[in-house]
């Protein structure tokens, strides 16, 4: 085994069993695993990689669950939000989500106030988010709502709002160098929902 592909089934378990953000699973497997810090760290297709495989061998029989369970309360809030054209990105829309898992909604818009005023107005109480940077380094907005549990979940689930200009949308849904979208529109989740499990 190539140490590239041991830190990247370290990390995998660690997203898969403890809910930990990618970046930072990285990090801790380096750690667990006794490695320098500045050892090369393996690509996020390695990673993605290595959670599927431990999906299928050690949550076989409830992660295919989880995930419908997240793509059916992530295309509800798509519909609810559908006037700022959302995408679903991360591992609901990848399929590699888990009861550990938040959501990850891409929001288009002119106005960065809006959705939050929207939902403001609908009810709810999103809460700031992580800071973070668009693809020309500009701070973008992003917002959390946190959701009440599906079925057989034990804890909320946040969901992440990135609030981005509508130009951002453009190339969007184009798939990467694998063949695969990062990301998906509504109507492709269902699709993907009316797919056998």
């Amino acid at each position: 085994m190539t140490l590239d592909l041991e830190i990247a089934q370290a990390a995998a378990r660690l997203i898969a069993e403890e809910g930990q953000p990618w970046g930072a699973a990285k990090q801790r497997a380096l750690k667990d695993l006794g490695l320098p810090p500045r050892t090369a760290l393996p690509s996020n297709e390695a990673v993605e990689d290595a959670l599927r495989e431990h999906l299928s061998l050690f949550q076989a029989d409830t992660q295919p669950q989880e995930l419908r369970a997240l793509r059916e309360l992530a295309l509800r809030w798509m519909l609810r939000l559908a006037e700022f054209d959302p995408l679903l990105v991360g591992a609901a829309w990848r399929g590699t989500a888990n009861r550990w898992s938040d959501l990850h909604l891409a929001l288009y818009c002119d106005d960065p106030k809006a959705p939050e005023i929207a939902l403001l107005n609908a009810g709810e109480s999103p809460e700031p988010g992580p800071q973070a940077r668009d693809a020309r380094g500009q701070m973008q907005q992003n917002l959390v709502i946190w959701l009440r549990p599906p079925a057989g979940f034990e804890q909320e689930v946040a969901l992440h709002l990135s609030i981005l200009e509508p130009r951002e949308r453009r190339g969007a849904l184009l798939p990467d160098a694998r063949g695969q979208t990062l990301r998906g529109d509504a109507a492709g989740l269902r699709r993907l929902l009316e797919m056998p499990a």
